[in-house]
């Protein structure tokens, strides 16, 4: 038992599907066969969506990593008591629900510096609760790269042969063409590579998208893929790097669904997301609700391992029973996968 990873894997917003899935995935006997599993988390709100939805499982609460029994069907759960049930409605956004869901975070960024957990699993939050409770981050890889002090970091989506890393994320689309330079470019080559690696991926090779349409088709509809792109595919040749680029962001994901790349690089936010989600993402029309969803989110250059479930809150299901819980064991599955073949990275940069 002392050989397997520790995971720890925060609620995620108590008013979302969050709370529901880590319980789901919980009840995976699978899980922890390979690793042992430590929620984080307010406790009462664990035990409520067990209640309510009739889930075969008691949880054993805790107040440290050391007190954890790791026994399937009773999971740990590290209490936080940071949420009053009183005052929780579900799919609802509110300071409490975006506090409490902010808090577990924290605290898993803190175990794992303190090198009490192995990896790191959060579940969704909602940037506006976190926000109204005074916690002014984008998103869950900000407030990681912010409490390890990371400066090169970069979000890479996994989902079978879809391995997606971003040059930019949560900017708006005007700056997004303004970051893409050659120095970034080569960070997240580096960065995906190593991610790469540490999957277990065989096929190094990585593709490159333009930013403009055609890639630019030589200068006619902009200049970024000829001024930054081509020179940082150039250096990335240069540096041992089996790289093709700047390719059609549509001729480039069209290739990366058969498995041609081993991963790919897109230059912001949605022009990786979109066909991400397409490969992951199933939506039932008749029963108006996805059937599966599936993608990991991993946070490449932290000191410590962070992944994620690729999707949101889904407040309009939340406490309704019907959520998956796919993506969170997959999480939990690549976090275990991310610890056994760690590679250290640099420390991190003092403010």
């Amino acid at each position: 038992m002392s050989n397997k990873p520790i995971i720890g894997i925060t609620m995620g917003d108590p008013a979302s599907i969050g709370p529901e899935i880590a319980i789901k995935a919980l009840l995976d006997e699978n899980i922890y066969a390979i690793c042992r599993p430590l929620l984080v988390g307010d406790a009462a709100v664990f035990n409520q969506i067990i209640e309510k939805l009739g889930l075969k499982a008691q949880i054993n609460v805790v107040s440290e990593v050391q007190a954890a029994q790791f026994k399937f069907g009773e999971p740990d759960v590290l209490d936080l008591q940071n949420v009053n049930l009183a005052q929780l409605t579900f799919g609802e956004i509110s300071a409490m629900a975006g506090n409490a869901s902010f808090e577990a975070v924290k605290k898993v960024i803190d175990l794992a510096l303190a090198g009490e957990i192995d990896a790191t699993v959060t579940g969704p939050i909602n940037k506006k609760s976190i926000n109204e409770a005074g916690h002014h981050f984008a998103g869950h890889t900000e407030i990681y790269a912010h409490y390890t002090g990371t400066r090169k970091y970069a979000m890479l989506l996994v989902e079978e042969n879809m391995k997606v890393i971003h040059v930019s994320t949560h900017v708006s689309l005007r700056q997004a063409c303004d970051l893409v330079k050659q120095e970034r470019i080569l960070e997240v080559v580096d960065l995906l590579h190593l991610g790469m690696q540490q999957l277990g991926e065989t096929n190094l090779k990585i593709g490159i998208a333009g930013l403009n349409p055609h890639a630019g088709d030589s200068g006619l509809f902009g200049t970024e893929d000829d001024a930054e792109i081509l020179p940082a595919v150039q250096e990335a040749l240069r540096r041992g790097y089996d790289v093709e680029g700047p390719v059609p962001a549509d001729t480039m994901f069209a290739k990366a669904a058969t498995g041609y790349y081993g991963g790919v690089v897109a230059m912001y936010h949605d022009q990786g997301h979109i066909p991400f989600k397409l490969s992951g993402f199933k939506w039932n029309a008749q029963k108006k609700q996805m059937d599966s969803v599936k993608g990991v989110n991993i946070t490449m250059g932290l000191p410590i391992i962070r992944t994620s479930v690729d999707h949101g809150t889904a407040f309009e299901i939340a406490g309704k029973g019907v959520a998956s819980p796919d993506a969170m064991v997959l999480a939990i599955e690549s976090a275990v996968q991310l610890a056994r073949n760690k590679v250290p990275q640099p420390a991190p940069v003092s403010e």
